[in-house]
């Protein structure tokens, strides 16, 4: 990654060839080893590194402006040195060989995190998330995960309790945990008050409602509670046609 070599790559795609202009660059799919010579790009607030070899996050701290930091598929076996990127939105280390998640507690904005297909095992290796304020997308799917105790580390996450316009965002599909908690779906949703997206479905408070009622009541409660729903949606169907009649 010299010099020489970035200023090609900004003339072959049409960037701009005064580093400090550019606000996107892709480095993606160019065989680098490691992050150098960027010193020059403080403009970036996009930077793609997917599909390197690249071994270690270095070298990005006067990136002041980056938002979106793309590193799947590279060889990280840890996340760190990011703390001067007081503006990252978004982090994607999905696809390498990391066991922890670590040093992103120092991200106050983060609000995305992509660690798919990577080592992560117990609540212990997730246990970071809990201290991140604002992260609200979640991926974790495809990992190693088989210790029950996350939940409780995942119950912990500022913007999993707290009333948030969007609600969160949460994938552990392809992780071994989801065969040993029992009734998955259901405990995770009463866990984790603000989810709103799990795995591959979204959250609705229909789902939610009778999710809770099942928790009371067991199985009747359940059904009773979406009929409740049912004919209340039915109900409302009714109205809006009666009221279209009217006019």
């Amino acid at each position: 990654m010299t010099k020489k070599a970035l200023k090609q790559i900004c003339k072959d795609q049409k960037l701009y060839l005064t580093p400090h202009l550019n606000d996107i660059l892709y480095l993606h799919f160019r065989g680098f080893g490691k992050i150098e010579n960027l010193e020059e790009y403080t403009g970036v607030k996009c930077l793609w590194l997917e599909c390197n070899g690249i071994e270690k996050i270095e070298n990005l701290g006067f990136m002041k402006e980056l938002k979106c930091l793309y590193l799947q598929q590279n060889m990280l076996k840890k996340v760190e040195n990011l703390e001067e990127l007081d503006g990252l939105d978004t982090l994607n280390v999905s696809n390498n060989i990391i066991r922890s998640i670590e040093n992103i507690a120092c991200l106050p904005v983060l609000n995305t995190l992509q660690i798919a297909h990577n080592r992560l095992a117990s609540a212990g290796d997730i246990k970071e998330l809990a201290s991140c304020q604002k992260l609200s997308i979640v991926d974790l799917s495809y990992n190693k995960i088989d210790d029950p105790n996350i939940v409780d580390v995942l119950a912990e996450m500022p913007n999993l309790v707290r009333a948030h316009i969007f609600g969160v965002v949460l994938n552990l599909i392809g992780n071994p945990v989801i065969k040993k908690i029992k009734n998955y779906r259901k405990n995770m949703i009463l866990k984790l008050k603000n989810l709103k997206y799990l795995d591959d479905r979204p959250v609705f408070p229909r789902e939610r409602a009778c999710t809770e009622a099942w928790a009371q009541g067991g199985p009747a409660a359940e059904k009773e509670e979406r009929e409740r729903w049912i004919n209340k949606e039915r109900q409302k169907m009714e109205d809006g046609f009666n009221g279209d009649e009217l006019q």
